[in-house]
């Protein structure tokens, strides 16, 4: 289901998942670049989202989460290398539901990190198309 989001095709991330924990994995690619030739906050933002948010929703077997808010922190500028964002759960109950991420370089230096608030969405998981094992939720 990750994988065949529209915007992964543009990314095209790989996702390990297990409970409590995401692993996002991706190659900067020069189209990422802004104009200074440093990676665009977006990417920062789109790889710890989905870091923390999949380690959210390991813990989730019926609904899609949604991010309700969601802090980053950039530090480090990268111009180029696969980059590495590692997502961990820290709190599920019934009102709140918190991730937290960290993104690391090649040479495994933090450049950015976040955490995130996540809620329960009305839509189901099984209602989407590509629902599956190989796209993080087993």
């Amino acid at each position: 289901m990750y994988k065949k989001g529209p915007i992964n095709a543009f990314f095209d991330p790989q996702i390990t998942v297990s409970k409590g924990a995401a692993l996002i994995e991706c190659e900067v690619q020069e189209t990422f670049q802004h104009a200074a030739g440093g990676l665009h906050g977006c990417v920062y933002f789109k790889m710890l989202d989905d870091a923390a948010y999949f380690a959210a929703a390991s813990r989730e077997r019926e609904y899609f989460l949604v991010t309700v808010s969601f802090q980053v922190y950039l530090m480090r500028s990268v111009p180029k290398g696969l980059l590495r964002a590692q997502g961990k759960l820290v709190q599920f109950s019934p009102g709140l539901i918190v991730a937290e991420a960290e993104l690391f370089d090649l040479r495994g230096r933090e450049i950015g990190r976040g955490s995130g608030t996540f809620a329960k969405s009305p839509v189901l998981i099984e209602s989407a198309a590509g629902y599956g094992s190989a796209d993080g939720h087993s």
